[in-house]
């Protein structure tokens, strides 16, 4: 393994600095996981030992699900390196790429900014895993902002591919592009926001928790009944197309009129579709039945894209178990 410090660090040893650990030494990596509070040597231990165990259990639970072989466990969380106060300066110098992951109140992501400026290197790429504080907020945190953005990991960051990249309008080009290569390199899947709140994710996902609790609260339906309707229904066909992409596939004028429906009948201001869909309607870009829409299909094969479609939808309804073969025999 050689003596040469990791290239990645995870500033905070809590729940998100642990799941990024995992996810990179799952791909092969050593990675710091940094701990900057000064601590007696009994408290770090327990810190360490924790954070330790949490992250063989991690690795225990894939193992039980089959996803890796028991003897896989040891190794991959040996690839962490746990670092206290003492010795972050170092881990910090050596490192190419930090993901700052402490408490969310800027007083505290002050704090570490101020221990990862002082020690990284010039090169470094710093991001944080915030997510509440914009971009832009943090950006005047570091003292290269040009090498600085956002990264929003997903629960559990080692499972779920997609991580949530928001830069600000200083972040260099040339370091978005190398962050999401790196990202790339572990197996993840970056997607890229402005510097808006809630970035893509906890934005519709936020909308939808709330519509169902609502639901629940008006009686509408029971929480089993809408979790069946969601995972089988809703769930099932945005597994298969993108929100946006489905838009398109049913027709913006479809979203249109029932959200004109739905505002009459439910609530106004919860309802009312936003201006761009009314302005692609009276264009006449309703997606695919016009060849135009959020996407342009213009010189696209349309019968071989509704087939893919069609195929994305069919694995997932085998997925599910939800697929049944036709019967073979004509019922009375």
């Amino acid at each position: 393994m050689g003596n040469e410090l990791p290239r990645f660090v995870a500033v905070g040893a809590g729940r998100m600095g642990r799941g990024i650990a995992i996810a990179f030494a799952y791909a092969g990596h050593r990675i710091s996981l940094v701990d900057l509070r000064p601590r007696s040597d009994e408290a770090w231990q327990k810190l360490r030992g924790a954070a330790h165990a949490e992250i063989e259990a991690s690795l225990a639970g894939l193992a039980q699900l089959g996803v890796i072989d028991a003897a896989q466990v040891h190794v991959i969380a040996a690839r962490v390196d746990f670092v206290d106060a003492a010795n972050a300066p170092a881990a910090l110098a050596a490192a190419e790429l930090v993901f700052e992951g402490v408490p969310e109140t800027l007083e505290a992501k002050r704090d570490a900014f101020e221990h990862i400026n002082r020690h990284c290197r010039e090169d470094a790429i710093l991001t944080s895993t915030t997510s509440s504080i914009l971009v832009t907020q943090l950006a005047a945190l570091v003292h290269r902002p040009e090498r600085f953005l956002n990264m929003h990991w997903l629960n559990p960051a080692y499972v779920i591919p997609v991580v949530e990249l928001s830069c600000h309008p200083g972040t260099d080009p040339a370091v978005l592009e190398r962050t999401k290569a790196l990202m790339e390199a572990i197996g993840k899947l970056p997607v890229v926001c402005g510097a808006s709140p809630g970035y893509i994710v906890p934005r519709l996902q936020a909308l939808v928790m709330n519509e169902a609790a609502r639901m629940i609260e008006e009686g509408a339906a029971t929480a089993e009944e809408i979790d069946k309707a969601t995972r089988y229904g809703l769930g099932l066909r945005f597994a298969a197309l993108g929100v946006v992409e489905f838009i398109d596939f049913g027709g913006c004028d479809i979203l249109h009129h029932a959200s004109r429906e739905m505002a009459v009948s439910i609530d106004r201001a919860r309802y009312t579709a936003p201006a761009i869909v009314d302005r692609m309607v009276e264009e006449g870009r309703l997606g695919l039945k016009s060849g135009s829409g959020f996407y342009e299909y213009e010189g696209r094969d349309v019968g071989a894209y509704r087939r893919d479609v069609l195929s994305r939808t069919l694995g997932m309804l085998k997925h599910a178990g939800l697929w049944q073969p036709p019967a073979a025999e004509t019922r009375e």
